[in-house]
Parts: C-alpha cells; sequence; structure tokens
C-alpha cells in the first residue's frame, strides 16, 4: 500500500472548506489515477461521511444504489426497503437526520451520472438550491474524466456554475517528493522512475520494490495483461471521441515534431485543421505549448513549439506504440533494448529538464540568489538553444542554466558553451545581470568546482 505523500495545499482546502461556516460544495477532478480517492479518503477518515462511487450504469441503478448508500448512512431500514423515484426524496432524508458534526457527502465519478441522464446537473442544482445550501453539509463531487466534469459542473453552460466553494484540479505528484516513495533510492534512480511514472500515485505503487528500471519497465509496462501496458488508449477513448486523430497527433510530437508546420506536415494536413485537436489535448494536460521565456505576447508569439507533459504517455508513445506489434508477436526483448539503448538520451534527459526547472522554484524560494525570478521557461532562437532561462523583469536579472543528464561530470567546457550563448540572448541586453547555474545528473569536475568557488555568479547543483 502506498503511503500518503504531498497533498497538503489539497487538505488544507478540503479542511477549510469542512471549517467554514453553512454549506461548502467541492468540485474535484484529475485524470484517472492521480490520488483523488486517496486524498478524499484521508480527509474524510475522521469524519460523519457518506462515500458513494458512481457507475457506467442507468441513473436509476446509480440512484438506488445511492438510496441504499444514504439509508446505511443515516441508519434508515425504511428508506432502504423503500422504492424512491427521485434523487430529491433521498437528499431529504438525510438532510432530517441530525447529525453531531457537519456531514460530508461524496459522489465519486459524479460525470456518470450525468453522462447517462444529462439533465441530472440540472437535479443537482435544484437539489443544492432547495435543500442543500442553506443546511451545515459538505458535498465533494469528484470525477476523472476532465473534460465531462468541466462541462458539467464548472463550465458557465452547466447547471452548478457559480454553486462551488471550492473547485482542485488534482495533479501529479512533484519530483521532489519522490524520496518520500523511495527513501532508500539514489536520486539518479529516482529521475528514471519519475521519467516513466510522472508523479501518478498509482503508477508509482506499481514501480515500488523495483531497484532496476528496466526490469520495472519489463514487468510492469510490456506485460499485456497489465494495466499500463495500454493505458493511453484507455485514457484517451474516455476523453475523445476521434482517438486515431488523437493518437496520430501525439505519435508525430513524441516523434520530435514540435512546430505546428512541421507537425501538419508529418501528418499531411493543413495547420488549422490542429486547432481544436490541439487545445483538447493541453486542457486535458497531455501536451503543452511552450514559448522562449523572454517572448512578450506568448499567445501570439509564433515561436511556440508543442511537447508531450504527460511523462508515462511521452515515454509510451516513445517505445511502446511504435512497437507494439513486436511485443504482441512475442519479440518484447527486442523492444526492451530499444528501450535500454533509448531510454536516457531520447527520455530521461529530457525530463530531467523538468526536474531542474522545478528545483529552480524551491531555489528562488530558498532564497538562492539576491533576487527572486518571475518567470521561468526555456530560451531558443535559431540555432541557440537555453535549457533554463529565470528572468527577474523588474531588477533587470537573468539566469541562464543547462541541464545535463550524463553519466560524466559536467566541465568547464559547458560553463564556456553557456556564456557564449548568454551573449546572443537580447532580453534587456544593456542593462541586464546575468547570473548561470548549471545542473548535473552526475556531479561536476574538479576544475569546475574550483572554478565556482571565485564566481559569485554561477550555482553548481545535482
Amino acid at each position: 500500500m502506498l503511503q500518503f505523500v504531498d497533498r497538503e495545499k489539497e487538505m488544507e482546502n478540503l479542511q477549510n472548506e469542512y471549517a467554514r461556516d453553512g454549506a461548502s460544495l467541492v468540485i474535484m477532478y484529475g485524470r484517472r489515477r492521480v490520488g483523488k480517492t486517496t486524498l478524499i479518503s484521508e480527509f474524510i477518515r475522521d469524519k460523519r461521511a457518506m462515500f458513494f462511487l458512481a457507475s457506467e450504469e442507468s441513473e436509476a441503478q446509480n440512484r438506488n444504489a445511492f438510496k441504499d448508500k444514504a439509508a446505511e448512512f443515516i441508519g434508515n431500514n425504511l428508506l432502504r426497503a423503500a422504492s424512491v423515484p427521485s434523487w430529491d426524496a433521498i437528499f431529504k432524508a438525510i438532510m432530517e437526520t441530525p447529525f453531531d458534526s457537519k456531514p460530508v457527502i461524496v459522489i465519486d465519478e459524479f460525470q456518470y451520472i450525468g453522462k447517462s441522464n444529462p439533465a441530472f446537473p440540472s437535479v443537482f442544482q435544484r437539489i443544492w438550491e432547495e435543500q442543500l445550501k442553506d443546511k451545515n453539509i459538505m458535498v465533494i463531487l469528484c470525477g476523472s474524466l476532465i473534460s465531462m466534469m468541466v462541462s458539467q459542473t464548472l463550465s458557465y453552460n452547466s447547471p452548478l456554475y457559480g454553486r462551488r466553494t471550492a473547485q482542485i484540479r488534482l495533479a501529479p505528484i512533484p519530483f521532489r517528493y519522490y524520496h518520500e516513495f523511495f527513501p532508500k533510492t539514489d536520486r539518479r534512480h529516482m529521475i528514471e522512475l519519475y521519467a516513466v511514472t510522472g508523479g501518478v500515485p498509482k503508477y508509482i505503487e506499481s514501480f515500488a520494490g523495483h531497484k532496476d528500471i528496466y526490469r520495472a519497465i519489463q514487468q510492469c509496462v510490456l506485460d499485456r495483461s497489465g494495466y499500463l501496458y495500454d493505458e493511453p488508449t484507455f485514457l484517451l477513448q474516455q476523453e475523445v471521441s476521434e482517438i486515431g486523430s488523437y493518437f496520430s497527433l501525439i505519435k508525430v510530437i513524441a516523434a520530435g515534431n514540435s512546430k505546428l508546420s512541421s507537425i501538419a506536415s508529418a501528418m499531411e494536413v493543413k495547420a488549422t485543421s490542429l486547432t481544436k485537436y490541439l487545445k483538447t489535448l493541453i486542457d486535458l494536460e497531455i501536451i503543452e505549448r511552450e514559448v522562449p521565456v523572454t517572448e512578450n505576447n506568448p499567445e501570439k508569439s509564433k515561436k511556440g513549439l508543442y511537447k508531450i507533459k504527460d511523462n508515462y504517455i511521452r515515454f509510451w508513445f516513445a517505445f511502446i506504440y511504435p512497437n507494439k506489434s513486436l511485443i504482441e508477436s512475442g519479440n518484447s526483448s527486442i523492444v526492451m533494448k530499444k528501450i535500454k539503448d533509448g531510454f536516457v538520451s531520447y527520455h530521461a534527459a529530457f525530463v530531467y529538464e523538468d526536474v531542474c526547472r522545478e528545483k529552480m522554484w524551491s531555489l528562488n524560494a530558498d532564497g538562492a540568489w539576491p533576487f527572486h525570478f518571475a518567470k521561468l521557461g526555456r530560451y531558443w532562437s535559431g540555432d541557440t538553444e537555453i535549457d533554463i532561462a529565470a528572468l527577474d523583469p523588474e531588477g533587470g536579472n537573468l539566469i541562464l542554466g543547462e541541464c545535463k543528464y550524463w553519466s560524466e561530470p559536467v566541465g568547464v567546457n559547458i560553463l564556456r558553451e553557456l556564456e557564449k550563448k548568454a551573449a546572443t540572448v537580447p532580453w534587456q541586453k544593456d542593462k541586464r545581470k546575468l547570473c548561470y547555474i548549471l545542473f548535473s545528473g552526475s556531479g561536476f569536475t574538479d576544475e569546475l568546482q574550483e572554478l565556482a568557488k571565485t564566481r559569485q555568479d554561477l550555482i553548481l547543483q545535482e
């Protein structure tokens, strides 16, 4: 059983909602296996709570199951035996029950009820207005189908729009918490674990106990009977209707096409026809659009690049999806060799850059520099690419850095190359103050460490 890690902010939000006078309506959503149910279970552990998991059955079947759960919750045998044709009567029975503390009602996978009856959000809105909003109760509506949860509970057109008192989109767990999952694991192995599991608790649980990343991949991913083997298919087919089009798009981006023009060219379609697909994948946090951090108008920038944001989906489309025929014909050993040959240079090294940028925010908060940067990202122009670029517009400070996930220590030559690149960055060139940071997965040469002792503008970070 995976221990409960992180989620301090989300737990604080839930506790604040519970402590408020009167009714609370919390909308919680996020991708499957990200830990929503675990968070809620931890939250309600010491509270008078009813947890109901909706199914993909009909609304009537869900209502009957909810009625039985409610009858058990309030100890009402008459309700259990009754035939109840409406949700209103069930909530009425709950609210007529005296409680010695604020009750919590959780409806998990809420979107399934709305899927079977599109009018259900309106039904629940009426119940909220007439029975719940003026009472001392907390309701949590939780769901894993992001697009449906947004449309049913959060969008302007939803009957529930404006009723929520809080919303939580649960994200994967950041890398900085991985040492709590793997306290006896060295940093390099944790980075490789993160490169595949991407902060998703269920994936982390599957990989726990494996000391070798490749053996873990062999047993957890290449096994056709395991859930991870076809996980991206399952995730996407729940959210989108034209799964083939989305798969083609993600595959092309995974192959290294990051510009809109190159993506369109590889797919042999017009760039304008990709807009809605890209937007959907960005909304689902599967891909993201990046622009150089120095751009003044990111939304209008023509320098936008697309990358796969989800670590597991990035890994799967790079190594599993293109080789499924080999795996299914019993030749997974060939695929395993391809993974071993390309995992570090074509996957983990790029994830390492994300880990380094996450660390930058921690360093920023800890006062690593005599100023605080406000923007963080990458910089590129022409043939120049810089992994780390952090801006302090008010003070005119610029931090530039490189991230090297090598097997050898990083030397002075990398610093010299970075300094040359820095001279080509136009941002506030006449008045800026430059600082440098180098990240390394395998340490630094003695020469570079000695040089760093004489440089106040340079930080070395493992």
